[in-house]
């Protein structure tokens, strides 16, 4: 990365933490082989895979035995929603793409899915929620982070209405772990996402939570690893990354959250002191249940896309990370009901563990020149 780039796209993607870094080198040099194997070196990357584990399971409040590894919170949610077996499905209208392209799959297979709207913050109400549940209803799907706009939902409400009726309750947890406290239990969920590089382990893994007695249809087949719910041979070094993170991410997390909370509140200060009309998406920045690294702003007149392309030090995404070579609105902003031209001129900052005061008042400066050039002003 350019060592003038201001990066601000953490909800995308976290730098691997050099903890991580470290906990693989091992396994991609010295310690060749396959978990399963019964020889010495196989004990020993199975007691490696044990580990990392307990370090995800110790995170979020379960048992070891809870914890599949997979290779991201992609797999992790497709495996939930094609696992549960036929039947009807609700889910949020700002979930990830990899639950509603697989809500409006089923439907278009014969099954059914119901896509309960959310609020102006992005935030679904778990009576709407309830009302959406049917006698055939398998699978609620309610992510636990928004990851455009920050917004936490009330999983826990949910979970409630949903358990209460028979039915599993699932949340993409991706951009929640290692950001904000999780506890499957307080959340009341049977089912939960991770995925490895949103907490600043390595890509290529991550991770569901399966809590006990859920039935769910094995995703691979094949060997019998990870209790023979999905076959092939571990990915040790990215597992040992991501127990590394792991473990990273709890000694950090009392500090780091409020420390990125006041961080984000200064950055869009900085932003709206010098952006005239600049709006804020999503929940107020002094609202609990949102992520504390998190920035979405519309900014007048101009197009998110186009405002990035002038400001190449700042790395920051509109919309989606994963469709922003794409400058449309996100789907995820049209769904909370603004108007398109809003939409069109957002922008998500996401901050990390590297951002600093000075760099932000930086970013901040840099962006809001850019966005008077291109209103043909000269402040």
């Amino acid at each position: 990365m350019d060592d003038q780039a201001i990066y601000l796209d953490h909800n995308s993607s976290a730098p691997l933490c050099p903890e991580a870094f470290e906990a693989m080198r091992p396994f991609l040099v010295d310690v060749q082989g396959n978990a399963a194997s019964s020889h010495a070196v196989g004990r020993r990357l199975a007691e490696a895979v044990a580990e990392a584990r307990e370090a995800l399971a110790a995170l979020i409040g379960s048992a070891p035995d809870e914890i599949v590894f997979t290779s991201g919170g992609t797999e992790s949610n497709n495996w939930v929603m094609n696992g549960v077996g036929p039947g009807h499905v609700v889910v949020t209208a700002v979930e990830h793409f990899s639950v509603l392209e697989n809500a409006r799959r089923r439907a278009a297979r014969g099954g059914s899915a119901t896509i309960v709207p959310v609020s102006l913050e992005g935030r679904v109400d778990p009576a709407a929620v309830a009302a959406a549940l049917r006698e055939d209803t398998r699978l609620v799907s309610v992510m636990l982070a928004q990851n455009e706009v920050g917004t936490v939902e009330p999983v826990t409400a949910v979970a409630q209405a949903a358990r209460a009726r028979g039915v599993l309750v699932h949340t993409d947890a991706s951009q929640a772990v290692g950001k904000i406290p999780v506890d499957v239990a307080q959340l009341g969920v049977d089912l939960l996402t991770i995925a490895g590089h949103k907490l600043y382990g390595p890509k290529g893994i991550g991770a569901l939570y399966i809590r006990r007695g859920v039935e769910l249809e094995p995703w691979m087949l094949g060997a019998p690893h990870e209790k023979g719910l999905r076959a092939g041979t571990q990915n040790v070094p990215g597992i040992v990354g991501l127990g590394a993170a792991t473990r990273v991410a709890a000694a950090k997390l009392p500090v780091e959250g409020p420390r990125l909370r006041e961080l984000s509140k200064r950055f869009h200060a900085a932003l709206a002191s010098r952006v005239p009309g600049l709006l804020l998406n999503g929940p107020g920045l002094d609202d609990l249940d949102r992520l504390p690294n998190t920035v979405n702003v519309s900014f007048p007149r101009v197009a998110g896309f186009t405002l990035l392309t002038r400001v190449p030090d700042v790395l920051a995404t509109p919309g989606a990370a994963c469709h922003s070579g794409e400058p449309s609105p996100s789907s995820t902003l049209l769904a909370m009901g603004l108007a398109k031209e809003r939409a069109g001129g957002a922008i998500r900052f996401s901050l990390g563990r590297a951002s600093t005061a000075a760099a932000l008042d930086r970013a901040a400066a840099l962006v809001a020149t850019a966005w008077h050039e291109l209103q043909g002003d000269s402040k």
